[in-house]
């Protein structure tokens, strides 16, 4: 008798430790479902524009280095990464980066540049 109530428990605990994923799995699939520009040219194109527009901005900066700057744009939301050598362009970045018609918010992630690495 002790056998069916251990295939129960058993079965009960492959249930449990699947939950999680099922749930994830459903939670990832909504938000490709809500967003109805997904795929759309012409978001990815006006988001490739700021991101050049913001790249050129960093480069006519008076003393910036953005060799190691990388920009990404999303929706007006502007992504700085890479590194700088020196520690106040990383908020000369973002300054610069606001100051570009269409950024609606930065997201700095520079970092100084440590030689030898």
């Amino acid at each position: 008798m002790k056998t069916p109530h251990a295939v129960t428990c058993f079965v009960f605990a492959g249930c449990v430790a699947l939950m999680p994923n099922v749930h994830a799995q459903t939670a990832n699939a909504m938000p490709v479902a809500s967003n109805p520009g997904a795929g759309s040219g012409s978001a990815t194109q006006a988001d490739k524009k700021l991101a050049r527009d913001v790249r050129k901005a960093l480069s006519r900066a008076p003393n910036f280095n953005v060799s190691n700057v990388f920009v990404k744009a999303r929706g007006g939301v502007v992504t700085l990464s890479g590194s700088v050598p020196d520690g106040p362009q990383i908020e000369q970045a973002a300054e610069v980066a606001m100051s570009v018609p269409g950024v609606t918010s930065v997201s700095n992630h520079l970092s100084l540049y440590t030689k030898g690495y």
